[in-house]
């Protein structure tokens, strides 16, 4: 069966639906069901019944679902732990580093996208506060030579 690429409000409506719910495009269109993701990115681009501005608004609203999905990768404390046997029969708790790795990347990379699709709310802040403190010690400088001397100063003639 050929992936449906004539525009329905239905799919249009079924995409927007994963996409507000945080899904990406790719895993959207991975389903049979679904458009190619460049017929989708077709769609917004040639605003095709308004799709352009809902799409838009369903990405934005995902990325906020994203959001929440971050805070729940880092509270997530069940894997963190394994236990393992040691020579003697004994079995012991240690941390599992693979699993805070993967944990690890996942976050960061969620924050990376954040940071990048919705830099006014999730970016890093720039101070422009910035103030520059201006020394007059060259301009009182500049005054006192005047332009009365060129290179060294000359010696003091004898009187």
């Amino acid at each position: 069966m050929a992936r449906p690429s004539i525009y329905t409000a239905e799919i249009a409506d079924t995409i927007l639906s994963r996409l507000a719910d945080g899904q990406t495009l790719r895993e959207v269109c991975r389903d049979d069901a679904m458009p190619d993701e460049r017929t989708v990115r077709t769609w917004a681009l040639e605003d095709r019944e308004g799709f352009a501005a809902r799409y838009s608004q369903a990405r934005e609203i995902g990325y906020q679902s994203i959001a929440d999905e971050i805070l729940e990768i880092a509270d997530d404390g069940r894997n963190d732990w394994m236990l393992r046997r040691k020579e003697g029969g004994e079995v012991e708790t240690v941390i599992d580093h693979e699993h805070l790795g993967r944990s690890r990347l996942r976050f960061d990379a969620r924050r990376w996208l954040l940071s990048k699709a919705l830099p006014k709310i999730y970016g890093d802040r720039l101070n422009v506060d910035a103030k520059h403190d201006v020394s007059d010690q060259l301009a009182d400088l500049m005054k006192a030579v005047d332009g009365r001397t060129r290179g060294l100063p000359k010696k003091a003639e004898p009187e």
